[in-house]
């Protein structure tokens, strides 16, 4: 491609991830003032998990499908439906409806962020590809100073609704910069055909999985027994198929296993605590909507630090170096959030994030440059998507398995203490007068959330082995991969 037809799509790209930077950071401060104004904590988490089990389950099939029609094609397709999804939530009058549309926008969602970074993996060569980071960290930082401020902003002055709507614009520009600016490289003389069969039971054993997770007593068992029968058929299926949708041949390379294993983890620590810190903020220490935005601001500032600073290091020190630091940084920030009670203030919480970003930042991008470098140009797509589907779905995971222990521990805290569970709704809405809830409300909110950050932490502590077992390689560029041109 042409130098001005790579700087169009790059723009585009910017434009995707600043939407997906955005939609992590504007919705989850608009949360807190959602479920005091429609109500229904108990879906709290499904809001989230709605979101990201559509994109956690598309994120493989849109990878698999750009390797075989195009990734301009299938791009566009994703942008349409995410804005369709972002259009439903903006005009949802129930938390169900908001939850059913969500589930639409994460459709679109599974595959914007992965064919992002497979055109990045395309498009520039390793060293390029190490110095262009330092550009989308950048937009990273823009998205996550805006977000929060911009979602407290919005929710405070206008309505909660116009969180979502704002998406319209950002992602209609960089759909049109996308399909007018990148232009389709050969894919290859064979022509593979679709894996349905995997596709189904994928979709299907995660969804089931996730069902089960959420569902108390019988139903969430019988669930899960389902998941495990969908998965051992799948993985009979995929052992068959002549171009599975699940790569199994991939998972006998250890990076690439390493990579899978270390972004489920890291992924359920990293949603966990970006979900659930609104929440405490906001109940726990009695703060506004904008004031729980900015609290999340320093985990994305960080992210953006450390990925600039990393990604420069990347050919001097090697991926594994910066792995071992980044993950080293999530486990202690992770071990201090593990620690926040009622009585811990919001500086503090926003250093312990602060830190968690950096760690991100130093070892979520070491091991995607390093598997795209590695990985044969074919399965360029699938294995990208699949790295971003292993985050996804550890950060579905751990959002569900969070919002469940939330819910469970509030419960029995409000019952032990004879207290009306309602009263933990008012503590979310504006117009309420904090001097008229009950002390011990907010005690049993920020216990129970508590147990949710020891859970991010066990999560982020078994991330180490995932780097264990990562091998020492040095980074080249692959064959296939051709520099930017000049013209």
């Amino acid at each position: 491609m042409s130098r001005n037809r790579i700087i169009i799509v790059t723009i585009g790209i910017m434009l995707s991830l600043f939407l997906a930077s955005m939609e992590a950071t504007v919705v989850a401060t608009a949360m807190p003032t959602i479920v005091g104004q429609l109500g229904g904590l108990e879906q709290y988490s499904w809001v989230f998990a709605a979101y990201m089990l559509a994109s956690t389950t598309t994120v493989p099939l849109y990878g698999k499908l750009s390797d075989l029609y195009g990734r301009r094609k299938i791009y566009i397709i994703a942008m349409g439906l995410f804005l369709a999804g972002s259009v439903w939530c903006g005009i949802a009058n129930s938390m169900t409806e908001l939850i059913i549309a969500r589930g639409l926008q994460g459709i679109g969602a599974g595959g914007i962020m992965p064919i992002a970074f497979i055109l990045i993996g395309e498009m520039f060569t390793l060293e390029q590809r190490s110095r262009i980071q330092g550009v989308f960290s950048g937009v990273w930082g823009v998205s996550s100073i805006i977000g929060p401020l911009l979602g407290g902003f919005i929710v405070e002055q206008l309505s909660w609704h116009w969180v979502f709507l704002i998406n319209i614009f950002p992602g209609t520009i960089a759909g049109a910069l996308v399909m007018f600016g990148w232009h389709e490289q050969a894919q290859g003389q064979e022509r593979r055909a679709i894996d349905y069969a995997g596709a189904v039971l994928l979709s299907a054993a995660v969804i089931a999985l996730l069902l089960g997770l959420e569902f108390e007593s019988s139903s969430g068992l019988i669930l899960i027994g389902v998941s495990i029968i969908l998965f051992i058929a799948l993985l009979w299926v995929e052992l068959r198929a002549s171009d599975p949708v699940v790569p199994l041949h991939l998972f006998k390379d250890r990076l690439f296993f390493a990579t899978i294993f270390h972004g489920m983890l890291t992924g359920w620590a990293l949603y966990g605590f970006i979900s659930f810190t609104p929440l405490f903020v906001q109940s726990v220490l009695n703060t506004n909507a904008m004031q729980a935005g900015i609290t999340i601001t320093p985990l994305l500032l960080g992210w953006v630090a450390g990925s600039i600073v990393g990604t420069r290091l990347l050919l001097k020190v090697g991926y594994l170096k910066l792995a071992w630091l980044g993950t080293i940084l999530v486990v202690a920030a992770s071990f201090c959030m593990a620690t926040v009670s009622a009585n811990t203030g919001q500086t503090w919480m926003m250093i312990f994030l602060g830190l968690l970003g950096i760690g991100m930042g130093f070892c979520i991008p070491p091991f995607l440059i390093a598997v795209q470098t590695t990985v044969e140009r074919k399965y360029l797509g699938t294995a990208t998507s699949f790295m971003q589907f292993s985050r996804s779905m550890g950060g579905t995971l751990g959002v569900s398995v969070m919002g469940a222990a939330l819910a469970t521990r509030l419960t029995s805290n409000l019952t032990a203490s004879g207290l009306d569970p309602n009263l933990v709704t008012q503590l979310l809405e504006p117009t309420t007068s904090q001097l008229l809830i009950d002390e011990g409300v907010r005690l049993a909110v920020a216990n129970a959330i508590n147990l949710v950050f020891v859970i991010g932490f066990i999560a982020a502590a078994l991330s180490l082995i995932a780097v264990f077992i990562a091998p020492r390689i040095k980074l080249e560029d692959r064959p296939q991969t051709s520099p930017v041109s000049a013209d």
